[in-house]
This record gives C-alpha cells, sequence and structure tokens, in this order.
C-alpha cells in the first residue's frame, strides 16, 4: 500500500530544459541541503519540452525520492512559462526558485529559508559569477538600465535563486519574462524584499539557453513594458466603509381624538 506524503510546507521548484546531465546530482544536492531544514517540503522540476533525457532523469529521481514530483509542457514555452506551472501546480505557502543547470548552489538554501523570518522575498546575488564576459557585462548593462528607468535597484534580477511566501504574488500576472522582473514587480506591490549574497558555480554539464539576444535586449525591451505598467497602475488607496446598519425605531401610530358623544359635549357660554 502506498504511503500518502504529508501535505508539504516548502515547494522547490526547477524549471529545467535540456539538463539531462544536471537533474539526478541536483535532486541529491537538494536533499542534502534539505536535512538541516526540519520542515516538509517536495521538489518540483518542470520540464519546458525537453529533446534529450530530461523527462527520464527526473523520473529516476522521482523513483528514488517521492518527494520529487515531475511536470511537463507538451511543447517549449520558456523558462517564464514554465516556472509559473511549477507555482500553480504547487499549493505550499512557500516557494523556492532555482535554475537546473546547478550553477546554483543548494547548500545556500537553509540560508534563503531561514531569511525569510525577516521578509517576505529573498533574492539572491551572485557576488563572484562564473559566467564569460558577455553574461557579465549584460547584467551589468541590464542593471543601470533598470535603475535608471524603473528607479529601483536590485543587485541581480537575473538570479533564479530566490525564496519567499506564496502571498507575495498577490496582484502579479504572467507574462515571457516574469522571472526577470518578479522581486520588481513585488517590491512595487508593497512586498518587503532582501538581497543575500549567494554562491555561483561554473555550469559542468549541458549547454546555456541564453545569449545576447535573450538576455540582454530582450531584457531592455520588457524594462518599458514594466515602466508603462507600473506608470499605470492603480494606487492604493485606504477605504473607509460605513458601520452596522442603524434599523431605525417604528414610528408610533398617532391616533385622532374620537368625537365627544352627545352626552359628554358641553356648551361654551359667550
Amino acid at each position: 500500500m502506498k504511503t500518502t506524503l504529508a501535505a508539504a510546507e516548502i515547494a522547490i521548484v526547477v524549471p529545467v530544459y535540456n539538463e539531462e546531465g544536471n537533474v539526478l546530482a541536483l535532486a541529491e544536492e537538494i536533499h542534502s541541503a534539505m536535512e538541516h531544514v526540519p520542515r516538509r517540503y517536495e521538489l518540483v522540476f518542470v520540464d519546458d519540452a525537453s529533446t534529450d533525457g530530461t523527462w527520464e532523469q527526473i523520473s529516476t529521481a522521482r523513483g528514488r525520492d517521492e518527494r520529487v514530483r515531475g511536470l511537463r509542457h507538451e511543447r517549449n514555452a520558456g523558462q517564464s512559462a514554465a516556472l509559473w506551472t511549477g507555482i500553480t501546480n504547487t499549493q505550499s505557502t512557500i516557494l523556492v526558485t532555482l535554475d537546473g543547470d546547478r550553477q546554483n548552489d543548494p547548500a545556500d538554501l537553509p540560508r534563503l529559508l531561514e531569511s525569510l523570518g525577516k521578509c517576505d522575498f529573498v533574492c539572491g546575488v551572485r557576488a563572484k559569477r562564473h559566467d564569460n564576459w558577455l553574461r557579465r557585462f549584460s547584467a551589468k548593462v541590464a542593471r543601470s538600465a533598470r535603475r535608471s528607468v524603473l528607479k529601483i535597484d536590485f543587485c541581480d534580477t537575473g538570479c533564479a535563486f530566490r525564496a519567499f511566501k506564496r502571498e507575495c504574488l498577490d496582484g502579479i500576472f504572467p507574462f515571457n519574462g516574469v522571472h526577470r522582473f518578479l522581486p520588481v514587480l513585488v517590491h512595487a506591490n508593497g512586498v518587503m524584499t532582501t538581497e543575500i549574497d549567494i554562491n555561483h558555480r561554473p555550469r559542468v554539464a549541458g549547454q546555456s539557453k541564453y545569449g545576447l539576444w535573450n538576455r540582454l535586449w530582450r531584457g531592455i525591451y520588457d524594462l518599458f513594458a514594466i515602466a508603462w505598467y507600473q506608470k499605470r497602475l492603480l494606487p492604493k488607496n485606504n477605504v473607509t466603509e460605513l458601520g452596522p446598519r442603524r434599523v431605525a425605531e417604528p414610528a408610533r401610530e398617532r391616533r385622532t381624538p374620537e368625537p365627544a358623544r352627545d352626552s359628554e359635549m358641553h356648551l361654551v357660554q359667550p
């Protein structure tokens, strides 16, 4: 008889596309890191219609540990769509997201979760990035553009390693590119956010899915759309509501005096 797992308090969502060489090792690293977190969790891999053996590796990871779940897109839709699929197909109050290329270090998981005791949304910052010069350069340009256009400065919105409370997503709508602007959007909604330095590792398997166009130029293109949205966003307003309805007392019936009988009539002499 199959046992049923208790409801997870934390959902760790990992979007993947053609990462067959990373799935099993990443799952083991996450399980190892979560041994230091005494809370129930589930690990949700979202396969964005990979063309290699990624789905089979997720199935293997599931066979090894029933806390692993696998979701699969019928067609490739991008990282934002895969991330949103994982979010909407879980119910836990705490969400964690990270990339499936193993450049994010799961050993930082306990620190991110601990930081939620002081805020609602924790962003990882890749202080020492192990990327080529083009990716580092595009990240600097994107940060400068965000600061100039949105008047807000997050160090590293391109880092997918985050931990946050599900309620932070209230009022957030999904679009292609939401994973890049999620910290900006929740901050604009009044959510308390913070950033902490995390470890960043070189890629050891698979290939990067991002180039100059889909990382820098598309990000800047989306930036102006976000600026327009924030400008048109309805402002928050305090609302006062009337108290309990007061029930009016029923009006007293006014009785007309009856005319005096003849025997009771009195004449008034002039």
